[in-house]
């Protein structure tokens, strides 16, 4: 009886069986696992700072005017005393090339948050020239001066957030506080990012984005 159980066992066509049912579940498993992640990876992105008072608030490049509203609402909450805008070399500096004006998105920021009641003499553009986010946080720490609040409010998109304030760490250590804040007004859906082009573009930027800042931006932008 013994014999007949050991011969059972060691038949291969139960081991087979066997192991394809192992391979299954841990297929199965790991299946299950990689859709959670790749659903989840929208809210995961999403990541905002308690707000504070602060320096100044930052309206980050690109979006325009959601960024700018949003700069301009906290403002009127009293978040801040000044805006900071940076200036974006593009698509002016291509434009100009071939003899079209372009006055700058910093300039259209401008008059988006003067039209949301911003006076003039609040709002300020960081120099020097900037082509990428990196650049901006470049510009923005070493404008905090010393002895000073230095903390300040960067406005960005939703999707935006986490690579933000993972750049401002690394890219600016002990520079001072950001705060990082999403435009209230942004579309983007982080439970559901894959139903539409715009969102499922904005998370494969951002997870390539995060990718090369984890190892520490040997990719640079094309200048």
């Amino acid at each position: 009886m013994r014999g007949s159980q050991m011969a059972s066992q060691d038949n291969p066509a139960t081991v087979s069986r066997s192991r394809s049912r192992i391979l299954f579940a841990t297929s199965g498993g790991g299946l299950v696992v990689a859709l959670v992640i790749l659903f989840g990876v929208g809210r995961w992105l999403v990541m905002e700072d308690p707000l504070v008072k602060a320096r100044a608030i930052v309206v980050l490049s690109g979006a325009m005017p959601l960024r700018a509203i949003e700069a301009a609402k906290l403002y009127r909450q009293g978040y801040a005393p000044e805006i900071w805008l940076t200036h974006s070399t593009e698509p002016g500096a291509t434009l100009e090339e071939m003899g079209i004006l372009f006055a700058g998105e910093d300039h259209y920021s401008a008059l988006v948050l003067i039209h949301e009641g911003v006076p003039p003499e609040a709002i300020h553009t960081l120099k020097p020239p900037i082509v990428n986010t990196a650049d901006e946080i470049k510009v923005i720490a070493p404008a905090l001066a010393p002895g000073q609040d230095d903390t300040v409010i960067l406005v960005t998109t939703k999707a935006h957030t986490r690579r933000v304030r993972l750049l401002w760490r690394r890219l600016a250590p002990g520079q001072g506080r950001a705060i990082v804040r999403a435009a209230s007004g942004d579309p983007f859906d982080p439970r559901h990012w894959w139903r539409n082009t715009r969102d499922a573009l904005e998370v494969v930027r951002e997870i390539l984005g995060l990718l090369n800042a984890w190892a520490g931006l040997p990719l640079h932008p094309a200048r």
